[in-house]
């Protein structure tokens, strides 16, 4: 092709300023090179998979895919109001939660906006923040948890949006909800506070809330949850948000027409309705989260506190056992996890509390690996 046919800035569509500098978002590995099985811990996947009556009521769905869902999700939306004993007019529900983070971005932030989120916090929220041409700020931690003082230290006149994930992926680490409340409380009233709740149903702490009252009760906190986690529904995508109604009013002005999907909805329902499967998930979290813990620190690894389904392991800052050297290790072994270079945590890797034989799969590969490279 000659140089006079090659194509021109503006012979072709051109992204707005800011879009290509914006920093896609890497999902966790699914494939691994070696071992005669695959464990893929890389994702905070529930090794119980969903329910069966969720299943059944996708299923179910199967013979009327022609027609469109109910672009209201009236049905789901008092299924969690009914659950979680909220007003089913104040909920708002996505294509995941991405898609109501991703709502609520675009309704409160624009160019000369800034938001603030912490540093090793959901790596979605400073694309978001940039998508809809704001500036993200990023808050400093302390022992890798959220520091509501610093980032009480960055709100400007500019600020408008607030992210916190409570329990924060993929550190693991929470804030009690009086932190939460002191946060808000030195917030000015027109800072949206979004409250990410992704992995509050595994939070065993007394001092815990998902922030659902204070979304409840005050005019600038929303909360948002998802069905990806603990009802094993991530393949179907399905999340909501509760809020004051005026910013939920807001959201529903340019959400899709039809952004949930009536299999989704349908497996939502079933799933909130299970007791029993949630119970069961639980209690495999309950009883290995400190299991692994235990058993990884045993090695001579430093793990985070973690009060997810997953746990961040830290490795030493030594030649041929860094994070890097550890994930080959264990991909050459089948085992996939989360390598932590994007969260600006490079020598880290994370782990989903998997299945029993996942667990001491993946538990044994770490021994072999530190046995391996000590000196």
């Amino acid at each position: 092709m000659s140089k006079l046919s090659d194509p021109k800035p503006a012979d072709r569509p051109v992204p707005r300023p800011g879009v290509m500098d914006i920093a896609p978002y890497v999902p966790g590995r699914s494939k691994a090179t070696g071992g005669a099985k695959v464990y893929k811990l890389s994702s905070n996947e529930t090794p119980l998979g969903p329910s069966p009556a969720a299943i059944a009521a996708y299923q179910g769905v199967a013979a009327k895919l022609e027609i469109y869902p109910d672009g209201s999700a009236a049905e789901l939306r008092a299924a969690i109001a009914d659950v979680f004993g909220v007003n089913a007019a104040r909920v708002i529900c996505g294509n995941g939660s991405d898609d109501v983070l991703a709502m609520i971005s675009h309704v409160f932030l624009g160019p000369g906006d800034e938001a603030i989120y912490s540093k090793h916090g959901f790596n979605v929220y400073p694309i978001l923040i940039q998508a809809a041409g704001a500036t993200p700020v990023v808050a400093p931690e302390k022992e890798l948890t959220t520091y509501v003082d610093g980032i009480l230290e960055l709100v400007n006149e500019k600020t408008k949006v607030v992210f916190i994930a409570n329990p924060n992926n993929p550190t693991g680490t929470y804030l009690p909800f009086s932190e939460i409340r002191r946060l808000h409380a030195g917030l000015p009233p027109r800072v949206l506070l979004v409250l990410d709740a992704a992995y509050s149903e595994y939070v065993r702490r007394n001092d815990y809330e998902s922030g659902i009252e204070l979304a409840g009760t005050a005019p600038n906190v929303i909360m948002t949850r998802t069905f990806s986690k603990i009802y094993g529904l991530a393949g179907i995508r399905l999340g909501w948000g509760y809020g004051p109604a005026e910013v939920i009013e807001a959201l529903n002005r340019i959400r899709g027409p039809f952004n949930v999907s009536a299999p989704a909805m349908a497996a939502g329902i079933a799933a909130l309705r299970d007791r029993s499967h949630i119970d069961a998930a639980i209690a495999h979290n309950e009883e290995w989260l400190p299991r692994v813990t235990e058993a990884i620190r045993s090695l001579g690894l430093e793990v985070t506190q973690s009060v997810g389904n997953f746990v961040l392991i830290h490795f030493p800052d030594e030649k041929g056992r860094r994070a890097k050297d550890a994930d080959e290790y264990l991909v050459s072994q089948g085992i996939i996890l989360r390598v932590m270079t994007s969260y600006h945590l490079p020598n880290a890797l994370r782990m989903t509390i998997g299945s029993a034989e996942a667990n001491e799969a993946t538990i044994a590969a770490l021994r072999d690996f530190m046995h391996r490279t000590a000196r």
